[in-house]
């Protein structure tokens, strides 16, 4: 028995097992291939994958240049991507070529989009020609856009064939996907007029015709259509595969389950890490990266605490008059924080999900209020209970109290409106607003608080090249994207 099954039997998990890392680091010192290539093979690709991620830098690449060592095409797309860009770097153009050949068109595309421009090219140049022009059509397409995940291989026929005629094409034909679950139906010029799936299929009788049992009612998603948005298609809908067709309505390609998966799941991993100021982060890269990812918002953290504590110092001899307010202010401020990020963690779920939308915008906003108030009176009363308590202080028990109401009120209308206001005006075209008021923004609110001129100018310059780098990226891409959709910003 191999060490893998002896593994599986005492149900290990694979991912955090130490054992069989600890003998995967000494196969590769001794080069032993035979039983590598062994062990990956009777694992899970995501298994093998979860290994091959825990492995030392210099231990992956080690078992990346062992002669005779053959890495499974479907192990490679399981990595993440920086996982994936270090394996890029070790491997010829050759084998990403026949990595590329034997997967399919969706997972081919996830690949070749995560290389760089001068690599790509190569690739691209020794694919087959067929191959080469469909992974060029679909990258000519936005990243967020349905054709970037959708797959090539689908399996479609005529409205005039029979059952028996289907079932014998379906059986002689090599080229069709290995799994799939629906037939499109497609009229004369290629454009899907129904579906009927293949259970239906097996169990009519083989003189029927196609058209008279297939399903007339089919969800088509456009190519452009935005990713997140055909998640959603997929989850209102309980669909499990759904055609896609271009601006002629011609079928195109094939969106299944398993990639809408992945798609949600990316998108709720984006927002919550949006939600804590990351941005898009693997737990597998290197220090630097994170650093650098996670500066900006620590930066904008910095500067709206250094406005804080400007907006306090102007009421300093009233602190000095009341002591007891400087121990108070981080109670009511805690709380404001804690009651904005709730309604923040909510607008931005319902803005993922598709719920919030301009017809229940003002009955949400109202909610809010109403939260915000209910929630105000009573941390109110017990916080102003518990301070005429402890300092005997009657006014200062009521402007606390009141304190408390207008902050929970505040901070839970700003937990929807900042959300809401990034959406429409920021997000997804940058451009709306000219970058010049963004610029001005910056230097305004260096000038409000209290740094030195050098820290000012830095600030300042800094913010400047920030967003006329982020202007110049959105509008090249939305010039790009202008030429499929012209509605699509």
């Amino acid at each position: 028995m191999s060490l893998t099954k002896e593994m599986t039997d005492k149900k290990v998990n694979f991912e955090f097992n130490k054992e069989l890392i600890n003998v995967f680091n000494k196969k590769i010192k001794d080069n032993d291939t035979d039983f590598l290539n062994k062990t990956l093979k009777e694992l899970h690709p995501a298994d093998s994958a979860d290994i091959i991620e825990n492995l030392s830098s210099e231990n992956r690449a080690k078992l990346i240049e062992l002669e005779g060592f053959n890495i499974d095409p479907e192990i490679f797309i399981e990595f993440n991507e920086s996982i994936q860009s270090e394996i890029f770097i070790l491997l010829s153009t050759e084998s990403i070529v026949n990595i590329l050949k034997r997967l399919e068109s969706d997972n081919a595309l996830k690949i070749i989009e995560n290389l760089d421009e001068k690599k790509k090219n190569t690739v691209l140049e020794k694919l087959p020609p067929k191959d080469r022009f469909l992974l060029q059509e679909s990258l000519g397409f936005p990243e967020d856009s349905a054709a970037r995940i959708m797959q090539r291989e689908f399996t479609a026929i005529p409205s005039n064939w029979s059952v028996g005629q289907t079932i014998d094409y379906l059986r002689e034909n090599k080229d069709l996907p290995e799994e799939f679950l629906e037939i499109f139906i497609v009229d004369n010029n290629f454009k899907p007029i129904g579906t009927v799936t293949s259970s239906k299929v097996l169990r009519t009788p083989r003189d029927s015709k196609m058209n008279a049992i297939m399903n007339e009612t089919q969800v088509l998603i456009p190519v452009n259509m935005d990713k997140e948005e055909v998640g959603h298609i997929f989850e209102n809908y309980n669909l499990v595969s759904a055609g896609v067709v271009d601006k002629n309505n011609k079928l195109v390609g094939m969106i299944t389950g398993d990639d809408v998966f992945t798609v949600l799941k990316e998108e709720a991993e984006e927002d919550v890490l949006r939600l804590a100021g990351v941005g898009d982060e693997e737990i597998t890269d290197s220090v630097l990266l994170k650093t650098k990812r996670r500066f900006n918002w620590l930066l904008l953290n910095l500067f709206t605490a250094l406005l804080a504590t400007w907006v306090i110092s102007k009421f300093g001899a009233s602190i000095e008059q009341m002591v007891a307010l400087a121990f108070l202010m981080p109670i009511v401020a805690s709380m404001g924080g804690n009651a904005g990020m709730q309604t923040l963690a909510v607008t931005i779920r319902a803005l993922a999900t598709k719920e919030l939308s301009s017809g229940n915008f003002g009955k949400i906003i109202t909610k809010e209020f109403i939260i915000g108030v209910l929630n105000g009176i009573i941390f109110a009363i017990i916080t102003g209970v518990i301070v005429q308590l402890w300092f005997k202080e009657f006014n200062l028990s009521i402007l606390i109290a009141v304190s408390m109401i207008l902050n929970m009120i505040v901070a839970g209308l700003f937990g929807i409106l900042v959300p809401v206001s990034l959406k429409k005006f920021i997000h997804p075209c940058f451009t709306v607003a000219p970058y010049e008021l963004y610029i001005k923004l910056a230097k305004r609110l260096s000038d409000l608080v209290p740094i030195t001129d050098s820290c000012k100018a830095a600030f300042n310059v800094y913010f400047e090249d920030y967003f006329i780098h982020k202007v110049i990226i959105k509008e090249e891409y939305n010039q790009k994207d202008r030429g499929e959709d012209n509605n699509s910003c």
